[in-house]
C-alpha cells in the first residue's frame, strides 16, 4: 500500500479533474450515478447531510440547492481549495473541509451540534484504502434511523487480476488524460458488506446500474440504515 494512501495522485490530479467536472459533473456522474443516489437518499429540506469524498463539491452544492444543510470533506486539500473556489456562493449552506476518511478519530471532528440526518459517498468506496474507520465513524454521527448511501464500481464486473475474491490495489485512469493514474482499492461485495454489517448498518436499498444498452451493471448504489436495538 501506498505510503500516502493515493493522496499525492489527487493532489496532482485535482486541478485537471475540477476543469473536467466543471459545474455539472461529467455523463457517468449526471446520468448514472446521481438519479439513482438521489432516490436512495432522498433530500429533504433541513436535513444535515455529510459529503465524503466531495471532489469540486458538485453534488454538495445540489444537496444545498435541495434545502440541505452540507458538511462535505476531501482528502485533498487542492481539491478542498478549488471546491471553496467554484461553490463560493453557497459556502452559508456547505462547510468544505479537509479529512481523511481512514482515520477514524478525524472523521469525528467533523462532528456538528446535532447527528447527520444522512450521508452520502459518490464513486469514492474505492478510492479509500480502509473502509471500517469510515463506516463506524458513520454511524456513530447518524441519527437513528439515519442512511447512508453510496455509489461505488460493482466489484463483482470491475476487478483487476482475474481474482474477483482478492482485495488488492490496482492503478487506473478515471478521466482520459488525466496527468497521474490513481489508486482502486478493489474488495469483493461481501468484504464490503462485511464492514457496514460489522459497524451495524443494515441494507434496505440496492440499485445495479449499466451503461446504456449493457446488460451487466458498472456501478452499484447502496443504502445503509441505521437502526438501534435490533433484537436478531
Amino acid at each position: 500500500m501506498k505510503k500516502d494512501n493515493g493522496l499525492s495522485a489527487w493532489e496532482t490530479n485535482a486541478e485537471f479533474w475540477d476543469d473536467f467536472m466543471g459545474e455539472e459533473s461529467n455523463h457517468f456522474h449526471r446520468d448514472l450515478v446521481r438519479p439513482f443516489t438521489e432516490k436512495l437518499l432522498d433530500v429533504k429540506a433541513g436535513d444535515l447531510i455529510l459529503d465524503i469524498a466531495c471532489g469540486n463539491g458538485n453534488f454538495s452544492r445540489r444537496l444545498a440547492e435541495n434545502g440541505a444543510n452540507v458538511v462535505a470533506f476531501d482528502y485533498s486539500p487542492k481539491m478542498i481549495e478549488l471546491a471553496k473556489r467554484r461553490r463560493a456562493n453557497f459556502l452559508d449552506k456547505i462547510n468544505f473541509n479537509v479529512c481523511d476518511a481512514t482515520n477514524y478519530d478525524e472523521l469525528l471532528t467533523l462532528k456538528q451540534d446535532r447527528p447527520f440526518d444522512k450521508a452520502v459517498a459518490n464513486m469514492a468506496i474505492m478510492d479509500i484504502s480502509e473502509i471500517s474507520p469510515l463506516m463506524k465513524a458513520i454511524y456513530e454521527m447518524l441519527i437513528p434511523n439515519g442512511v447512508f448511501v453510496f455509489a461505488t464500481h460493482h466489484p463483482c464486473f470491475t476487478y483487476p487480476n482475474k481474482d474477483y475474491f482478492t482485495s488488492c490495489i490496482d492503478e487506473g485512469e478515471a478521466i482520459a488524460g488525466q496527468p497521474v493514474l490513481q489508486n482502486y482499492y478493489h474488495r469483493s461485495m461481501e468484504d464490503i458488506f462485511r464492514e457496514a454489517f460489522d459497524a451495524g448498518f443494515l441494507i434496505d436499498g440496492f440499485y445495479e446500474v449499466p451503461f446504456k444498452d449493457q446488460k451487466t451493471p458498472i456501478i452499484m448504489i447502496v443504502r445503509l440504515r441505521k437502526l438501534l436495538n435490533i433484537i436478531l
